[in-house]
């Protein structure tokens, strides 16, 4: 049993928000079959922030879609605050992503003819939070991202670094119980990216979100709680202090 396996299975089930337990992954094409996730076993606590690292093509973006319930595993299971994703109807899960995750991507994402307010609010009035507690509840964040005085500019008014934090802001408006970011920060320039990070770590402290993130930057990668590879289909633990030094 792998280190990471018996820490998902040593954790207090209170304590976790997300759970893998032997989750696979295989495509098939005619003859040909592609093993891209092979019995991945981890859990991430409340609170907890994880990195997964890995060269191109390993299969970290399809791990953390399975994980947040946007693609399906081939066996294995993914357990959100107890809810098993996969014997949910596709409404309940829709509305356990709402309630409990939250999803931050390389490209921002922010719908082009919203104001930054308007696209704060949505998973708020998705969730069908009455409009004023909504723009409120926005409005406070976006202040709290240093975006207080852009509240009402389109993402085409914005840079690059703002409409990344507007990012932030979407995913935590909801404090939900894990936020996956797939390279939040890959398509910033080095400061923005510190920055980012930076906003992200503190939100984490404050709200007490847990993190997942995929990166290739391995020293923000070291920063976080803990810190996996993934090589060959398989979730390893790394030594953040060692990893920090390569």
């Amino acid at each position: 049993m792998s280190e990471s396996d018996m820490q998902a299975k040593s954790a207090k089930p209170a304590d976790i928000v997300l759970r893998a337990h032997k989750v696979a992954k295989i495509y098939k094409e005619g003859d040909l079959r592609t093993d891209v996730l092979h019995d991945v076993s981890f859990s991430v606590k409340r609170g907890e922030t994880a990195s997964i690292v890995g060269a191109s093509g390993t299969g970290k973006s399809t791990l953390l879609h399975i994980l947040g319930g946007l693609d399906t595993a081939t066996g294995g299971e993914v357990e959100v605050e107890g809810q098993v994703m996969s014997r949910l109807s596709d409404r309940a899960r829709g509305q356990l992503r709402n309630r409990s995750l939250g999803f931050i991507y390389q490209f921002h994402h922010l719908l082009p003819e919203f104001t930054a307010l308007e696209n704060v609010c949505m998973p708020l009035l998705i969730r069908g939070t009455p409009i004023a507690q909504a723009r409120a509840l926005a409005t406070e964040l976006l202040g709290r991202v240093g975006l207080a005085a852009r509240i009402a500019h389109k993402p085409g008014e914005l840079s690059g670094g703002e409409r990344q934090r507007a990012a932030v802001a979407r995913a935590l408006v909801t404090r939900p119980a894990c936020v996956l970011g797939d390279e939040p920060t890959g398509n910033l320039d080095e400061a923005n990216a510190a920055q980012v990070y930076e906003l992200m770590l503190e939100l984490n402290r404050e709200i007490g979100t847990a993190l997942i993130l995929v990166t290739h930057d391995r020293g923000l990668a070291a920063r976080m709680d803990r810190m996996f590879e993934l090589r060959g289909g398989i979730l390893h633990e790394l030594d953040r202090n060692a990893a920090s030094q390569i």
